[in-house]
């Protein structure tokens, strides 16, 4: 079929096939940044699709505001409120859970059914069963994720705690529910489907079981499009505060939609910082293919100038070229966009529990990376056209002269004349290397730059999980240290902690405190929880930036960094604190203190100050305990037939199933970037060895024919690119450190701050990915001069 072509579409073939190890290492790099692009900029699209959606389907509020008992009667005047298109009340309570197989106990929630079935505020969807009959007091809905944990089905029992009272409950129906896309207990910092679980229950039963009846605990809102959601919430605040309204608060500050715009947040954050450090690369390759190409090819170009080619029809031969590389790339992209996008789909599924989630990338994604792959294609080898266009035939036709190795008139003259002092002790074929690298210094530099890039793009990519480990010891082992974290349904007198300690295996235990408050500073305020702690905690330590334990103060009140900066406030000045329980309290409070935290914004108070604050008599919510292993299971008994128990945390399943989580999100990704940037090195290094040989061609063969081995011969262009690899390492180490820089920066969300932690091992097992990729270059390029044709090599330039 080519002999039908144009004779410099002919060309073009033949120049393809020519170098189509290069070609398809370029294309690889360009189709890992539209990849890249396509899977996070897809997957962010199809995860707010589905979101608004599934919210948009089965009503999720927009506003939650629990009391502590409100008769039904209030719901007409909510529903009266500015704003208010539609309000639900319920019932909702902690639990502890008990089911067949698990030793430990399972914290949950229980929350009432409408007595009216049929479309309401946080419906769900019903995925397996029947909904609960209502004559059946017994008969609850249970939580997917928690369900298919334990493997339960509809029939099966569990055993809650209901206000004090043990009793059993049958499931009728499995269904997901969109307030809990994100299933996390209270507390916690990554789920734990075994831990957690969550019951509907009908209205009428609960109520009866926690004594509300003709009462609700919380109402559900949702509210008008464009109204001010911030007067709402004080309205609702001043209508129920009687009730013991312990704050309303809005969809950002509701946990699962927390956890589920952040994750939305930092697929924005890498598809905006990732894919362009790709497409770079293989701009930087392109211009260097191109270019060199470009060079080699003089004569040829000055023949076809010379034959009446114009100049316009030479550089659009060029352009067809990079369009077909590009081409390539392009389509490579797009294929492995997609098949990252339906499985990291699938992965979502698990993580986030949606009725449903497809990855469908928008028409304007597909555009926009391959617009900007072209763009950056043009722009990588402008320069190398450009040269085509400007290049005379007279001149073109004229070899150009050799290299010049001698030190004379060299504007480095002074380096060179040392540096071939210094090279006088070694043999000549390494003197050759080093003249070579030195005398062409930009060319060497654009190597190492390629390399080091593909290195700091590993390093970059990879060390989160060195910092999330950093976070999880600190968070485990540093901060919390205790073994069992015990909340009680009631405030009680702290006399409740020798209670505790007669449980079998309870070694010590500390308490502590937890009061809702909102924290005012002028215009800016922040629903928290509040929490006492005894000036010297053990077990549940506030730390500084140096990890060392911060005492807290006998007056004021300890922020967490990011709290200080979402409230603008520094030590020393004053803080309102509106404290929304018991007497509720409004004190000034000063800022005694700022602490560092990498999880969660977090307030601490001296226990006894806390106290007198709410003028109550030594008042604790729960206690830390320290329990004997030999013994975890006794205590376990103990806890499942506590009725004051309203919620336990376990710290050694929460760090097993943070590990977990790390494993099957973070290491998906670290996987994918280690290949991506593997690839990069691949291509950067196989691309300057395959034209060192193009270029050198003549000098090896000639190199041969005087009598030096292929593995000399070898030797001298291989260890040129061993050498510049190895200075890249030392460079790509610090884009790296750059790279970790900017994500932290970017990822710093009221869930997490990333600390910019690197250990050496993430350092070395990027070099290694570089090495070994250089490794696999070489022996490729190897096998290349291995098969030289001397005679046919000496006849050509090429």
């Amino acid at each position: 079929m080519i002999e039908f072509l144009r004779p410099l579409d002919r060309k073009l073939a033949r120049d393809l096939w020519a170098i189509k190890g290069q070609a398809l290492a370029i294309a690889v790099v360009i189709g890992c940044g539209i990849g890249m692009y396509l899977m996070s900029k897809g997957m962010l699209a199809s995860l707010a699709d589905t979101r608004a959606a599934y919210y948009e389907r089965y009503r999720f509020a927009d506003v939650w505001a629990p009391v502590k008992r409100a008769p039904n009667a209030q719901l007409s005047h909510i529903t009266e409120l500015p704003g208010v298109r539609r309000a639900e009340t319920r019932i909702r309570a902690g639990v502890i859970l008990d089911v067949t197989g698990a030793a430990a106990p399972i914290t949950g929630e229980i929350q009432s059914l409408p007595v009216i079935r049929g479309p309401h505020i946080n419906d769900f969807v019903l995925r397996r069963g029947r909904y609960p009959d209502p004559v059946r007091e017994e008969e609850v809905l249970a939580l997917e994720a928690f369900a298919e944990a334990h493997n339960l089905q509809p029939g099966d029992h569990v055993h809650a705690i209901l206000n004090g009272t043990k009793k059993q409950l049958t499931i009728s129906g499995i269904a997901l529910s969109p307030e809990y896309v994100y299933a996390i207990s209270p507390g916690e910092i990554v789920p734990d489907k075994k831990r957690f679980g969550v019951l509907w229950m009908n209205r009428e039963a609960l109520a009866n079981a926690f004594d509300l009846d003709g009462a609700f605990n919380e109402v559900v809102l949702l509210t008008s499009t464009g109204e001010q959601q911030d007067a709402l919430l004080d309205q609702l605040d001043l209508l129920l505060k009687r009730y013991g309204a312990t704050g309303a608060y809005g969809r950002d500050q509701q946990i699962s939609d927390q956890f589920l715009t952040n994750e939305i947040d930092q697929l924005e954050t890498m598809g905006r910082l990732l894919p362009p450090i790709f497409l770079l690369v293989a701009a930087f390759l392109l211009n260097v293919v191109i270019g060199r190409l470009v060079d080699t090819e003089r004569e040829q170009i000055g023949l076809l100038k010379a034959f009446g080619y114009s100049n316009r029809t030479v550089a659009l031969h060029y352009l067809k070229m990079i369009g077909a590389i590009t081409a390539l790339g392009i389509v490579i992209g797009i294929a492995l966009g997609l098949w990252l996008g339906h499985g990291l789909a699938r992965m979502y599924m698990d993580y986030f529990k949606f009725p449903f989630l497809l990855f469908r990338a928008p028409p304007d994604v597909y555009l926009a990376g391959i617009g900007f792959s072209v763009l950056v294609s043009a722009a990588g080898t402008f320069t190398a056209v450009r040269k085509v266009v400007r290049l005379d035939p007279a001149v073109a036709m004229v070899p150009p002269p050799p290299p010049d190795y001698s030190r004379s008139g060299h504007w480095f003259g002074a380096l060179t004349h040392r540096l071939e002092r210094a090279a006088r002790g070694i043999d000549q074929p390494s003197r050759m290397i080093l003249r070579h690298l030195y005398r062409w210094p930009k060319r060497a530099a654009m190597t190492c730059i390629g390399i080091a890039m593909s290195m700091g793009l590993l390093i970059g990519s990879s060390f989160s999980l060195d910092a999330m480990m950093v976070m999880v010891d600190v968070s485990f082992n540093v901060i919390d240290r205790q073994d069992v974290t015990v909340n009680f349904v009631e405030p009680r007198n702290i006399r409740a902690v020798e209670d505790v300690l007669h449980a079998p295996g309870a070694l010590s235990a500390e308490p502590f405190r937890a009061i809702p408050a909102v924290l005012r500073n002028g215009p800016r305020n922040r629903r928290e929880a509040v929490i006492g702690l005894t000036p010297d905690a053990e077990l549940s330590r506030v730390v500084d930036t140096n990890l060392n334990p911060v005492p807290l103060p006998d007056f004021g009140i300890v922020l967490s960094d990011k709290l200080a900066e979402l409230l603008d406030i520094t030590t020393g000045e004053t803080l309102r604190l509106e404290v929304r329980t018991g007497r509720r309290p409004e004190v000034d409070v000063v800022v005694s203190g700022i602490v560092k935290t990498y999880m969660g914004t977090s307030a601490y108070m001296d226990l006894a100050e806390m106290n007198r604050m709410m003028r109550d008599d030594a008042i604790i919510s729960g206690t830390y305990l320290l329990i004997d292993p030999e013994q975890t299971d006794a205590f376990y008994r103990a806890l499942k037939n506590t009725p004051v128990v309203a919620g336990v945390s376990l710290q050694e399943q929460a760090q097993d199933a943070f590990y977990e989580t790390l494993q099957e999100s973070l290491g998906t990704f670290v996987f994918f970037n280690t290949l991506f940037a593997g690839l990069i090195a691949l291509g950067v290094v196989y691309n300057s060895a395959r034209i060192s040989l193009s270029e050198r061609g003549r000098e090896l063969a000639s190199l041969r024919v005087l009598g030096l081995t292929r593995g000399e011969v070898s030797y001298i262009l291989l260890g040129e690119l061993a050498l510049l690899t190895v200075c890249a390492l030392p460079l790509g180490a610090l884009l790296g450190y750059l790279l970790a820089w900017t994500l932290v920066q970017s990822f710093s969300t009221e869930l997490f701050r990333i600390p910019l932690i690197i250990s050496p091992s993430t350092y070395g097992y990027a070099a290694l990915v570089v090495l070994l990729s250089a490794l696999a270059s070489s022996l490729l390029v190897h096998r290349r001069i291995q098969q030289l044709d001397l005679i046919a090599v000496l006849k050509t330039r090429e």
